[in-house]
């Protein structure tokens, strides 16, 4: 496994952001590049070497397990996408097969271990985040469950329950692919995992809820990896209370991600001292004119400060991907750049494609 690189990049001062979307998107024929793997192992390449990172971060799509499973379960593909279940599937899931976006990224992952110099990384959304998607209300099930009602008396909790285990069994097949193409890394990704659909006050007297439809199957997933010698890096960029960081820290992840609405210097307490803090700049507002450039980098300096006095690994980034939004590029760019300058030494004048840090 890696965490020992994590380790060592934050020990540097290691600093990048998630931009593949940012450098696919500058590609005329974007949509083309994501189905084809060599073309995206390219891109993928190309922003590891402009962010100066051995971090081959792929694309953060978390769609595509949704429409592998319905897929598998014999839904249209013209209902895929707002595809949500009402009742119990009335078929089972046939064999899960990956579709093109995912055979492109397991191509992608293939291209970039060609180069050894890099690390490459999967992709995944985490079980409850799959499961938010499948149907409409997935909060007042979640809450029943803690109030003590079952599958046997609640169809929608029984509802909850097959779709969890199937998702689950997705995402599986989808990671495993990804490792097999030679992940030796994978990103998990449960921004779901939240105070919009977990109560706190209700948490406070029953965390079941929160144990039994978020933590035992990132639990399992985590094994999985562990047992195939890739490391977990798991990320949520919702609202979280203390005790939801406590419990992440406790899923022998190498990295944890977290959203800008978090003092990651609080969350360097509540996680163990070998599990590197990565973020969390605001990159959701990248493209807004009100978050200045300057404000990013004071905001940058800032937290490599305060991250340095805890002494806790860390690695300054964004909070989520940074997002290509059309006509806003420039904006965007100028954030990511002063991101750059917040922590390893960067040489953004002579870079023709943008900032990258020197020395990785």
């Amino acid at each position: 496994m890696n965490r020992g690189l994590f380790l060592k990049l934050a020990r540097e001062g290691h600093c990048m952001p998630i931009g593949t979307h940012l450098v696919l998107h500058e590609r005329p024929d974007a949509e083309d590049v994501m189905l084809d793997g060599t073309a995206l192992g390219e891109v993928v390449v190309e922003s590891a070497r402009r962010f100066g990172t051995p971090l081959a971060v792929p694309l953060m799509d978390l769609t595509l397990e949704k429409e592998a499973m319905l897929r598998a379960m014999g839904v249209e593909a013209e209902e895929l996408a707002k595809f949500h279940f009402e009742s119990l599937p009335e078929r089972e899931m046939g064999r899960v097969e990956l579709t093109p976006r995912m055979r492109a990224t397991c191509d992608a992952i293939a291209h970039v271990t060609q180069l050894p110099e890099l690390l490459p990384m999967g992709m995944a959304i985490g079980p409850y985040s799959l499961l938010t998607k499948l149907v409409r209300d997935p909060i007042t099930p979640v809450y029943m469950t803690g109030m003590g009602m079952t599958a046997e008396q609640e169809p929608d909790i029984a509802l909850m329950e097959t779709l969890l285990e199937l998702g689950e069994r997705v995402i599986l097949r989808y990671v495993n692919a990804q490792i097999d193409a030679g992940a030796k890394a994978i990103v998990i990704c449960e921004p779901a995992a939240n105070l919009v659909y977990f109560s706190p006050l209700q948490m406070e007297d029953n965390p079941g809820p929160f144990e039994h439809f978020v933590m035992e199957p990132m639990q399992r997933l985590a094994a999985v990896l562990e047992a195939r010698d890739v490391d977990l890096v798991f990320h949520d960029c919702g609202e979280l209370t203390d005790d939801m960081v406590e419990r992440f820290g406790q899923l022998g992840a190498a990295m944890l991600s977290f959203g800008s609405s978090r003092d990651m210097v609080e969350d360097a307490d509540l996680v163990p001292d070998d599990v590197v803090l990565y973020g969390n700049l605001p990159s959701k507002n990248f493209y807004a004119t009100e978050l200045t450039t300057d404000e990013v980098e004071a905001r940058g300096r800032e937290l490599v400060e305060r991250m340095a006095k805890t002494k806790h690994p860390f690695i300054l980034g964004t909070e989520c991907d940074v997002l290509s939004v059309p006509g806003k590029e420039g904006e965007i760019t100028s954030k990511v750049t002063a991101l750059m300058r917040c922590g390893c030494k960067v040489a953004v004048d002579t870079a023709p494609n943008g900032p990258r840090c020197e020395g990785v």
